[in-house]
């Protein structure tokens, strides 16, 4: 990465961050609800509620953890309605012009998500924004497990990249503890899957756009 190293080195999340997708998400879910008679969840609700990993979710609003049978048919359905909907989600606001903004300043960034890795680099390209990412990694796996070792593994790849001056920018408390977890820092970005309060609790910066994220990033990182 050479010259380029200046600044933040920013993580960048993807679903609920810089892909406004939370309302396809909501939809999805209840779709996947309603595959097993349980009542549809409102926006506030899922926000309050949801968490990493998301069988630990399903338990918050049952009261038990769902059955295998049951988290089956839910996860298949999830994924079977989010992918249907999913390419009528547009880039979070600013999205597209601050990743190009920082790489023309020389500053570095790399995706990380939970997203298939399949499914995530199509996506990226169709949002012609993959240039400006050294790296870019999804899921490739099965696991349910949070990013604090994909982070691990991701950071390992970013040749250069001292922890220190990386900041992750997610929208969900599972992106403060991966970043923690690798001794880099977090930006929480309110316009995803999480509520204020739920972000706050992490004890990370919490942000209402990208623009002050990314700010707060160079900040954190100086």
């Amino acid at each position: 990465m050479g010259k380029l190293m200046r600044g933040a080195h920013i993580v960048w999340d993807w679903n609920g961050t810089l892909l406004h997708d939370i309302h396809a998400v909501i939809e999805a879910t209840n779709a996947s609800f309603a595959e097993i008679g349980m009542e549809p969840i409102t926006l506030e609700r899922y926000r309050d509620l949801y968490c990493v990993p998301v069988p630990l979710f399903y338990e918050r609003l049952m009261g038990r953890l769902p059955t295998d049978a049951e988290w089956r048919v839910m996860d298949t359905a999830f994924h079977k309605h989010y992918w249907a909907r999913v390419d009528a989600c547009g880039l979070a606001e600013g999205a597209a012009e601050l990743l190009a903004e920082r790489r023309a300043g020389g500053r570095t960034q790399s995706l990380l998500s939970l997203a298939p890795h399949e499914h995530l680099v199509p996506i990226v390209r169709r949002h012609g924004i993959q240039e400006h990412f050294v790296r870019i990694d999804g899921r490739t796996d099965d696991s349910h497990a949070g990013k604090a070792e994909r982070m691990v593994r991701h950071l390992a790849e970013l040749q250069g990249v001292a922890a220190e001056r990386v900041v992750v920018i997610g929208d969900a408390v599972d992106d403060a503890r991966a970043a923690a977890h690798v001794g880099a820092r977090a930006v929480l970005y309110t316009g995803g899957s999480h509520s204020r309060v739920s972000l706050e609790a992490a004890g990370v910066p919490v942000v209402d756009s990208l623009a002050e994220a990314v700010d707060t990033a160079e900040r954190l990182a100086a």
